[in-house]
């Protein structure tokens, strides 16, 4: 196996950041499921916490800027309309 002392390394930091990212967006994920469920006043509790997700998500390049743009303004209508 060719690999370099650097690869290896390499290989152990995206492997971390890997999971690291997975788990943020499971867990944004969950947390617009949970403000779709809610009741009016919660999910306007709730939505400020959830942009602010989206945000990191979209800072970090794990999601798209206008998928996180998108996610917000549906969010936003569906808080509204309730």
């Amino acid at each position: 196996m060719a690999n370099h002392k650097s690869a290896l390394k390499r290989i152990r930091s995206n492997e971390t950041k890997r999971l690291r990212n997975r788990y943020q967006h499971k867990t944004t994920r969950n947390a617009i499921k949970k403000l779709r469920e809610a009741d009016k006043k919660e999910a306007e509790g709730m939505l400020p916490s959830v942009i602010s997700m989206i945000d990191k998500l979209a800072k970090n390049n794990i999601i798209h800027d206008n998928k996180a743009a998108n996610l917000k303004s549906n969010l936003t209508k569906h808080v509204a309309a309730l």
